[in-house]
């Protein structure tokens, strides 16, 4: 994604999405979404945390991402950043702000997540998922706070979130703290207009899953099935339009019923 502030129009308020590095993510299904509501989008990504997952890198991802976004009419623009640096948000908004404009809608969905239990996590693993998950998350709605000035009732916050922690400390524990930072965003920022919610989205395979677990999920699941990308888009893009202003300071579970 190339620079394109010539592009935009005034019309289309700008939701700054987090990672946003591949097309079967779900970040990438939100702002798929999002660019078919009208709105136009920034994305974060951070091609190093792919390559050492087992999925790997997906070469030409934001190039083909930022191809679909465009036939829903919407600018976009891709940052590459590492959420272990706490320079990294302040830097994003710089830059999606000279190159897009003011953020109305913030989305984050970046992650660290690698498993490990109580007895085997290690202090830099530790370290890194709260890093990002936690750590980068304040500082985000931080940045998004001292910068919002779009009308009031209009700003968004989202976060997406997990409750799965046997055998996944650092990620369950981060992600715990991630929830309580975005509820704070819902009444510290009251002032501003702006909504804070977090959304979980129950199991979604994006490329993570052995085929033994897509099955025991799906089992578990009353509709029988796995979630998609999509599905945790429709709730964002709710939560985002206008019609969803009155949900607030909340935790949801977009699970098919997971229990």
């Amino acid at each position: 994604m190339t620079n394109i502030d010539e592009n935009r129009t005034a019309t289309r308020p700008l939701a700054l999405i987090t990672g946003v590095g591949r097309t079967v993510g779900i970040g990438a299904g939100i702002a798929r979404r999002l660019a078919a509501s009208g709105w136009d989008i920034a994305c974060t990504y951070w091609t190093p945390y792919d390559r050492r997952m087992a999925w790997g890198a997906e070469s030409g991802a934001t190039e083909a991402i930022a191809a679909e976004l465009a036939a829903h009419g919407a600018a976009s623009a891709a940052i590459e950043a590492d959420l272990t640096d706490p320079d990294a948000p302040s830097r994003i908004y710089d830059e999606t702000e000279r190159r897009m404009g003011p953020v109305t809608a913030l989305v984050m969905c970046h992650a660290e997540s690698v498993d490990s239990g109580l007895l085997d996590t290690t202090l830099e693993s530790f370290d890194r998922h709260f890093a990002v998950n936690a750590r980068a998350t304040w500082l985000l709605i931080r940045e998004y706070g001292l910068r919002f000035r779009a009308t009031p009732g209009t700003g968004r916050i989202v976060a997406l979130t997990s409750d799965h922690t046997v055998d996944n400390l650092p990620y369950g524990a981060s992600k715990g703290a991630l929830d309580r930072i975005t509820l704070a965003a819902a009444h510290e920022l009251a002032h501003l207009g702006v909504t804070a919610n977090v959304v979980n989205p129950g199991p979604v395979n994006t490329g993570w899953m052995s085929p033994e677990a897509q099955e025991e999920m799906a089992g578990a699941t009353p509709l029988g099935r796995l979630g998609t990308p999509r599905d945790t888009a429709h709730l964002v893009d709710f939560l985002c339009s206008p019609q969803g202003q009155w949900v607030n300071g909340q935790l949801l579970k977009s699970n098919g019923g997971l229990g």
